[in-house]
């Protein structure tokens, strides 16, 4: 399967599930925290399980952008632009963001639910506020040996 996702692992984590009303997310959800994404051998198994149709179980898993489907990079950097951070200087961000890392995933959300510390981001999980270009510029620095 993967390094971090065994066959084995992976069917641990469908019996855990398995007879659930309204399983499909919150294994989804373990097996993404288990690996970092859904891996393309987890897709027959979890739809079988489930007895729902691999077509069905794609369309749920590019419904919610929180899912991924190939592996992350090793950081992650989500800026968002809605309308507070957009109103704050958000546009400036991501223009930043675009001098990152080639490991560094970049992506749009809308609403960190940080908007009184608006423009917002969240890099590895953690909540930036009140951010600006040079701030941003900031964080490859800051993860350089």
């Amino acid at each position: 399967m993967t390094d971090t996702l065994t066959e084995d692992a992976l069917a641990a984590l469908i019996e855990q599930h398995r007879g659930r009303r309204g399983a499909l997310l919150p294994l989804l959800h373990a097996v993404q925290a288990t690996c970092g994404y859904i891996p393309d051998a987890a897709i027959a198994p979890i739809a079988s399980a489930l007895r729902i149709s691999r077509a069905e179980l794609e369309g749920v898993i590019s419904f919610y952008a929180d899912f991924r489907r190939s592996a992350p990079n090793a950081h992650r950097l989500r800026i968002c632009r809605a309308e507070s951070c957009r109103a704050m200087g958000s546009e400036a961000l991501w223009q930043a963001a675009q001098s990152a890392p080639s490991d560094t995933d970049i992506e749009v959300v809308y609403c960190l639910g940080a908007c009184a510390a608006s423009p917002a981001a969240e890099y590895d999980g953690r909540l930036l506020c009140r951010l600006d270009a040079a701030r941003i510029a900031r964080l490859w620095q800051e993860d350089q040996p």
